[in-house]
């Protein structure tokens, strides 16, 4: 694929009725963080905000921040969050230091969900995340690893589209980038889920709206439609087995590498 699109915009209204699998995974890193209750996490791809609300219970004097490269799925984490001035909101690019979209401030943690496979440098990512945190700040991530959705890139491949938009990283690799960025005390392994799904439709839909919603994009209606219907008759058993890359880790006492 060449001449990609922005893939930072999602239809959040689609997102919020298939997002079942990636809140799960979501709840989970949530549960992985070590909180005492007044800390202020920063939510790095919060997606419509099911994750965050989640967060949140977790700090009742705390505050959590919001960020999203996505407008709409960010107004629907607004709109979610309307009355509850624990959160704030930023429209930022994981891809580009954050230091300027938080106006210098640190935060003590971050947690991420099923975003950081959509950036492509993770050495410069994670070089950005150890800048917004405070020494010693705590990083939980759950994005795609290597060997993730190798059935749906084996599909593509086999319909004859060798390029796809993700970073699927392994164990060793990112261990390297987080010593490199400052991290210490890391806990880094790749988990195997399955998603299985009810019907085609179901499958389908979500094929269209999340995994391969940058190639419909491209393609257009017609054709991103018939690639979605070439892929899901080629996965067995209606279903799509994951790999997640699995973050616990210490920014060093010392903060940020030089």
């Amino acid at each position: 694929m060449t001449n990609r699109t922005d893939t930072r915009e999602w239809d959040a209204g689609a997102y919020d009725t298939l997002n079942a699998p990636m809140t799960a995974r979501g709840n989970d890193a949530v549960a992985r963080l070590e909180l005492r209750g007044d800390e202020t996490v920063l939510d790095a791809g919060c997606g419509t905000g099911e994750v965050t609300a989640t967060l949140l219970e977790r700090l009742p004097r705390g505050h959590a921040i919001a960020l999203d490269g996505s407008r709409a799925m960010l107004d629907a984490a607004r709109e979610r969050f309307a009355a509850d001035a624990r959160v704030s909101f930023l429209h930022a690019d994981l891809g580009e230091p954050l230091t300027g979209p938080l106006g210098g401030a640190r935060v003590d943690a971050i947690v991420s969900t099923s975003t950081f496979h959509w950036v492509r440098d993770h050495d410069a990512l994670f070089r950005h995340l150890a800048g917004a945190l405070t020494p010693g700040g705590q990083l939980v991530v759950d994005c795609g690893g290597a060997g993730n959705i190798a059935a749906v890139l084996d599909a593509l491949r086999a319909l004859g589209h060798h390029e796809h938009p993700w970073t699927y990283a392994g164990v060793g690799e990112t261990e390297a980038r987080l010593r490199a960025a400052g991290f210490d005390r890391t806990d880094v392994r790749l988990v195997p889920r399955t998603t299985r799904f009810e019907s085609d439709e179901q499958l389908e839909r979500f094929l269209t709206s999340v995994v391969l919603r940058t190639f419909v994009t491209e393609l257009g209606d017609e054709a991103g439609g018939a690639l979605v219907r070439d892929v899901a008759a080629r996965l067995p058993a209606r279903e799509i087995r994951w790999v997640r890359l699995e973050v616990v880790a210490r920014l060093s006492d010392a903060g940020a590498a030089a």
